[in-house]
C-alpha cells in the first residue's frame, strides 16, 4: 500500500502532511513520525501533520516533532493546512480550536488568547511570568507565555549573537519547565518590529515558528516595548502579529505547497489501515 503526502512550508518551517479526512490511514505514532521526518532516510520535515475528521471543528490536526513527541500547537502548520483546505476553517488541535482563513498576505490564523499564569505555562513552581527571576548565562529574566504551547522569551540586543545551539537545549530541558519549553530570543528594532530566533521544543533551531512569533509579540506588548500590531522577522521571513482588544492573537503570513508524492507504507513500518479513524 502506498500513502500520499503533501510537502508544505511556512517561511521555511516545513511539513509533511498526511490527509486522513476522507480516506483512513494506518495508525501514526511517534516512531513513525520520526522515521518520516528524518531528512536522510525519510521524506524530511520539521513536523509531521496528520489531518483527521473532527466532531468539534471542520477537521483535526495532529502535530508530531522529529523526536516523536506530539505537540499542542504550531502556527506555521496551521497556515499551511489552512492553505490546503482552501477556505475558512475551524481546526481542532491539542492546544484547542484555532481558526484559519485566506488573507491578502497569505493565511490569517486566530490563535486564541494567551495564558500567563505560572501553572498554565506550566512552570515547576509559582513565580512571576512577566519577568521570571531566573537566568542562563547572558539570557536573563524571560517572559513565559502559553499560546497553546509553552514559550520562554528573552529580550536581547542582538538575537544572532546568542549561541542558541548550546543554550536552546539547556533551557528547553531545564526542570523548571516540566513539559519542556520553546526558547525565543528577540530584539526590538522599532515600535512595530521585532527580530526573532527560536529553538523549538523537540525540533531544534528553526527558520520560523508561528507560535513563537505570537508569544514573543504578546510578551513585548505586555512589557510596553511595542504596539499592539507588529511585524516579527525570523530567518525564514516575516509574520504580522496583532493582539486584538478581545484578547485574541491573530497571525498573518504566507504558506506554500512544495510538492506531492507517495511512499510505501511498509517501508516505514506502517501496518493496516486504522478503520477506527474512518
Amino acid at each position: 500500500m502506498r500513502i500520499d503526502f503533501i510537502k508544505m512550508h511556512g517561511l521555511g518551517n516545513d511539513f509533511v502532511v498526511l490527509d486522513a479526512r476522507s480516506q483512513p490511514l494506518p495508525a501514526i505514532d511517534g516512531s513513525i513520525a520520526s522515521a518520516l521526518a528524518d531528512r536522510h532516510t525519510g521524506i524530511g520535515c520539521d513536523q509531521l501533520l496528520v489531518l483527521e475528521p473532527s466532531t468539534s471543528a471542520d477537521f483535526r490536526m495532529r502535530i508530531f516533532n522529529p523526536d516523536g513527541s506530539e505537540v499542542e500547537a504550531c502556527g506555521n502548520a496551521t497556515r499551511a493546512v489552512g492553505l490546503l483546505h482552501g477556505e475558512s476553517a475551524a481546526i481542532e488541535t491539542l492546544g484547542g480550536i484555532v481558526h484559519a482563513s485566506p488573507a491578502e498576505a497569505g493565511i490569517s490564523v486566530e490563535m486564541g488568547t494567551p495564558r500567563f499564569d505560572w501553572d498554565a505555562i506550566p512552570l515547576a513552581y509559582a513565580m512571576d511570568t512577566h519577568a521570571m527571576p531566573v537566568a542562563w548565562e547572558e539570557l536573563v529574566n524571560p517572559s513565559a507565555v502559553n499560546v497553546g504551547n509553552p514559550h520562554a522569551i528573552f529580550f536581547v540586543p542582538d538575537p544572532y549573537a546568542i549561541d542558541m545551539a548550546r543554550l536552546g537545549p539547556l533551557i528547553e530541558n531545564d526542570p523548571i519547565f516540566p513539559e519542556r519549553v520553546n526558547v525565543n530570543v528577540a530584539g526590538i528594532t522599532a515600535r512595530d518590529a521585532i527580530t526573532l530566533r527560536v529553538w523549538e521544543r523537540g525540533a531544534g533551531l528553526t527558520r520560523a515558528c508561528g507560535t513563537g512569533a505570537c508569544a514573543t509579540a504578546v510578551a513585548a506588548m505586555r512589557r510596553g516595548l511595542v504596539d499592539r500590531s507588529v511585524k516579527v522577522s525570523l530567518p525564514g521571513g516575516t509574520l504580522r502579529i496583532d493582539w486584538r482588544e478581545d484578547g485574541v492573537i491573530v497571525m498573518t503570513g504566507p504558506a506554500t505547497e512544495s510538492f506531492r508524492g507517495s511512499f510505501a507504507a511498509a517501508d516505514f513500518g506502517l501496518g493496516p489501515v486504522d478503520r477506527t479513524r474512518a
